[in-house]
């Protein structure tokens, strides 16, 4: 289709060259160029229209934004038992979920644990259609109880990943009170 284009063009601009030495142009050559043009805006109607319903017709979007929304939420606001955590697609298409971070931080020290799922079920790799949203809930006894020292950690943050290892996005929350107020 494009060679079409290619070649009604280079024949409008053809005529237009031998046209140069002549003083005058000739009514023949003006409706010669004139049917050339109409032909070419022509066929540039019917290209677009044939393309803006094949556009129409198929469902993928044409650029595809993966996007999500994060919200954690505490049972307590201090000394928290568990985080609920809340992924919802604010994206055009649909996105495969890996197994989310879950980062305790000390300011000095980081602890990092991947997320399989909850109350010994494993949920990831999820697959989360556009529109929707998944809720999972974290229990934080689990995690103190193979580790004491975890309970003095004022700061939980979690990362959202694709299946392709993107960082899809991430949302931190206090669980203890410090000194330093953002």
């Amino acid at each position: 289709m494009k060679r079409i284009f290619i070649s009604i063009l280079f024949l409008a601009f053809y005529l237009h060259c031998f046209a140069q030495n002549e003083i005058g142009p000739e009514g023949e050559k003006l409706i010669w160029v004139f049917l050339v043009l109409v032909l070419v805006i022509l066929a540039f109607v019917v290209f677009f229209r044939k393309t803006a319903k094949s556009l129409k017709s198929s469902k993928k979007p044409l650029l595809k934004i993966q996007k999500v929304k994060i919200l954690l939420e505490k049972d307590k606001l201090y000394y928290p038992d568990s985080i609920k955590l809340k992924i919802s697609n604010a994206g055009n298409t649909d996105i495969d979920l890996d197994k989310p971070l879950l980062v305790l931080d000390n300011f000095w020290l980081k602890r990092k644990f991947r997320l399989k799922g909850s109350e010994n079920r494993i949920f990831y790799p999820l697959y989360l259609e556009k529109g929707k949203s998944h809720t999972l809930q974290i229990d934080l006894t689990r995690f103190y109880i193979h580790d004491k020292s975890l309970k003095i950690f004022p700061k939980a943050k979690v990362f959202v990943f694709n299946t392709k290892g993107k960082v899809l996005g991430s949302k931190s929350v206090y669980l203890r009170k410090t000194l330093i107020k953002f």
